[in-house]
């Protein structure tokens, strides 16, 4: 069971990374078998090994990554379509854990007008949660970041990290986010539409991805250089809301490349370009950030450029985008 990531594929694929696979030692149950949750994009080139037809170059990332041939789909899981179904039938999910406060969340969003702006993803979306399973949402476009900004507000449904609390988060996220100092990695985070259900405590996330008709990627090529680390000032964040995440940047200094004569670049970087959901909304105009990603090359129909671009199909990096302070 693959998870689709970013809003634009080739002919031939979804591309995505697998989220579910077939293994007895797993703890989820999808399909009659017994399946195990991977969490690592760039495992899925191992557990797809045997099954090369899965590998695709992705133009618009400007390197090899995974995904589904189109022809091998067999059931397609849609968001949107997953919400609606179980505010109709309560009973899927009341017997989870978590599963109260999803439905009073979802009743919230209903009541708000705001059910097409939001859907459900994570194990919830598939039907193979369990007591450990988060509430993973999602909310489309302007319109959906401004009704998720209402929803996460009001604190009698969802409470903000805060106290006690904050460690949690902050354990959570380090994992993934090597070397952050507490207080930077918990400002980066407060950022986000994240917190713990009134109910159960049980985490609860909203990531707000591009609406349907969001054309911004959609002729865009990279060509991957090579390998950076740079201080970088941030000096637009506008597209920076939204997974994939495109933040104007302004190079303070390199620290370190796989290229000759970095230096020569550092005038021409102008942008970074995450499909991390992880730094989706975590910077603001004005924010010194640690960049350490690919330098690339990009070019759409009207403009051509260098930037940093982070990316969860590789095998060989950990791509990190930290605030200094």
């Amino acid at each position: 069971m693959f998870k689709v990531i970013g809003d634009v594929h080739p002919a031939s694929h979804y591309l995505g990374y697998v989220k579910y696979h077939p293994d007895p030692h797993g703890d989820r149950q999808l399909l009659g078998r017994t399946y195990r949750q991977n969490s690592v994009v760039s495992k899925s080139f191992g557990i797809l090994a045997e099954r090369p037809e899965c590998y695709v170059y992705s133009d618009v990332l400007g390197c090899v990554i995974t995904g589904l041939p189109r022809g091998q789909v067999a059931l397609h899981h849609s968001c949107r379509a997953a919400l609606s179904t179980i505010h109709a039938n309560p009973h899927l999910v009341r017997n989870a854990r978590a599963g109260a406060d999803l439905l009073a969340t979802i009743d919230r969003i209903v009541s708000l007008g705001a059910r097409e702006l939001f859907g459900i993803t994570g194990s919830f979306l598939v039907g193979c949660f369990n007591d450990r399973s988060d509430i993973d949402l999602v909310c489309y476009g302007p319109d959906g970041y401004a009704a998720a900004r209402e929803l996460f507000g009001v604190g009698d449904l969802i409470r903000p990290y805060a106290g006690d609390t904050l460690m949690q988060l902050y354990l959570r996220r380090a994992k993934y986010m090597a070397g952050s100092a507490f207080d930077t990695l918990i400002k980066q985070e407060r950022r986000k539409f994240q917190g713990l259900t009134a109910g159960t405590g049980a985490h609860i996330n909203c990531e707000p991805i591009r609406c349907d008709c969001d054309q911004t990627f959609a002729r865009t090529s990279a060509k991957e250089i090579g390998h950076m680390a740079l201080l970088a000032k941030i000096t637009d964040h506008s597209e920076g809301l939204v997974t994939p995440a495109l933040y104007g940047i302004k190079v303070k200094t390199i620290l370190s490349s796989t290229v000759d004569e970095p230096d020569s670049f550092a005038r021409k970087i102008t942008h970074m370009r995450s499909y991390l959901g992880a730094y989706t909304g975590a910077f603001r105009t004005g924010d010194i950030v640690h960049l350490s990603g690919k330098l690339v090359h990009t070019q759409d129909a009207h403009r051509s450029g260098f930037g940093i671009e982070l990316t969860p199909w590789s095998v060989t990096e950990s791509y990190l985008a930290t605030l200094t302070g």
